[in-house]
């Protein structure tokens, strides 16, 4: 099986295998990373967008790489599968031709229209329809901004990918319930609130994981050297959808983090919560493999961090991930926080200086930073001349991670309040789980024990539900998690 794990920052095309268990054990799952690129933002005119062709070009090149290793291999492909970030999507013309890149949901283009949308449907009804959290952000409010979708369809960014291996426009059920269009009850497209907008139900039908889009196109088979009946597996295509699938749960009540640029942070229901309480609290009932819902928060995520690494590289003060971390954790608890989910922090560049001002807004402080190192002709300063890490520095990132495990806790109190949930332990799957300081602060502030990893969740749900659709394991999502090959760090609270 084929994963392409595609995020706001990179890429990654994956081979998974599913290893035959021991007597009485379920099978494991190997992975092998054959394809890596990178991925952002692109400014054109202004406005911020994606690059979908280049990221096709990407994962085409990917599957050639991965053809070619299973050919040396003997064995044969059975499935792709395809997971993004959400909210994002692409226009397709009459011809089925993208119209232009896809805008990014870091752009600022929808701010005007918030207030217009909401005149034309109120935020409580909005919110009884889908049970989505306000984001300036989401679909709905992107589409609102669209001039002209006169003879348009749009395909959500996972779901176009599929619409460019296969020809089949789809719109795979977990992606589709971020855009505040789709009806949770009914796990549907709410005719209401298109109609409330103004504009064309301008999205494909909708198919469930593990369902197919379809088979590749003769002309897409030929390019990869894959063969043409490989199929291509709708999976969790929201990634926090997959990645919660890898979540190594047993029977104990849960909830998790999905840390990466984001960090979503919930509980997994059999039910939405589409309370006004729960709108209030701006908590998001997202859809889930096997018709589970995600009931969480977004609440900023390391971007916050990346954002800071690159500042800092750009003035000729770089730093190894690891010494910032360690200069963070040596400082005394107790010292400033940020609202990690403010809006000021979407958006990239100058982020520094952005949560300084922040938490000087609160009464607090961060050390002025020192003194650039950097040549302007030369770009950074080369890392033989590195010194400690400075002041200003290691406040910054303790002051995110810090503020990041308050927002943690803080979602899931308000999360266990409103849905009557009460998770004995934390998963914290992703990127964010090999970063001890953010789970020992996360077992701290929440005062649960935190498991951390898998770091590959999202890939590895990709691949389990389309293990299960190929007949390779049988059952729910207890089995699937049962096949994930996880050891998890444990963290404990520390006594205060």
């Amino acid at each position: 099986m084929i994963a392409v794990d595609i995020g706001a920052s990179s890429g990654r095309v994956i081979i998974g295998r599913l290893v035959p268990g021991d007597a009485g054990r379920p099978g494991r799952l190997a992975m092998e990373i054959v394809h890596r690129f990178p991925n952002g933002v692109t400014e054109i005119d202004g406005t911020l967008h994606w690059d979908a062709r280049a990221i096709h070009r990407e994962v085409t090149d990917g599957l050639k790489a991965a053809a070619a290793v299973v050919r040396e291999s003997g064995e044969r492909v059975v499935s792709i599968g395809i997971d993004t970030w959400a909210v994002d999507y692409g226009l397709l013309d009459a011809d089925g031709e993208l119209v232009a890149p896809p805008h990014a949901y870091r752009d600022g283009r929808t701010e005007p229209v918030v207030e217009r949308v909401h005149a034309a449907i109120p935020p409580e009804r909005l919110y009884a329809i889908g049970g989505l959290q306000f984001l300036p952000f989401n679909t709905v409010y992107q589409l609102a901004a669209e001039r002209d979708l006169a003879g348009q369809r749009a395909l959500m960014i996972p779901d176009l990918l599929a619409y460019w291996l296969t020809g089949a426009e789809r719109t795979e059920e977990t992606n589709a319930s971020t855009t505040a269009l789709f009806d949770a009850r009914e796990v549907a497209w709410s005719a209401e609130v298109f109609e409330a907008i103004g504009v064309p139900q301008v999205f494909a039908d909708l198919i469930a994981p593990g369902e197919a889009y379809g088979t590749l196109l003769p002309e897409v088979a030929a390019e990869t050297g894959l063969d043409p009946a490989v199929r291509v597996v709708a999976v969790g295509s929201h990634d926090t959808a997959s990645a919660v699938v890898a979540v190594p749960a047993g029977d104990r009540e849960f909830a998790y983090v999905s840390s990466g640029t984001w960090s979503l942070v919930g509980l997994e229901l059999d039910e939405p919560v589409l309370t006004e309480e729960s709108r209030r609290a701006n908590f998001t009932n997202e859809r889930g493999v096997d018709g589970t819902i995600r009931y969480l928060q977004n609440v900023g995520g390391l971007w916050l961090l990346q954002e800071c690494t690159r500042a800092w590289a750009e003035e000729g003060r770089e730093q190894p991930l690891a010494d910032l971390l360690a200069a963070a954790a040596a400082l005394p608890a107790g010292g400033p926080v940020v609202d990690a989910n403010s809006p000021e922090f979407i958006a990239p560049g100058g982020m520094p200086a952005r949560l300084r001002a922040a938490v000087e807004s609160d009464g607090g402080s961060v050390p002025e930073p020192a003194a650039s190192t950097a040549d302007p002709g030369r770009g950074s300063a080369p890392s033989a001349a590195r010194g400690p890490v400075d002041a200003d520095q290691a406040a910054t990132v303790r002051c995110i991670m810090d503020s990041l495990a308050a927002g943690y806790a803080a979602s899931l109190r308000q999360a266990s309040e409103l849905s009557g949930k009460r998770p004995e332990v934390i998963h914290i799957v992703g990127g964010g789980s090999q970063n001890a300081l953010l789970c020992q602060l996360t077992a701290d502030a929440t005062g649960l024990p935190v498991l951390a990893g898998p770091v590959e969740a999202t890939a590895q749900g990709n691949l389990l539900v389309q293990a299960r659709a190929a007949g390779l394991i049988a059952g729910g999502l207890a089995e699937l998690r049962a096949s994930v090959a996880a050891d998890p760090v444990r963290y404990e609270p520390s006594e205060r």
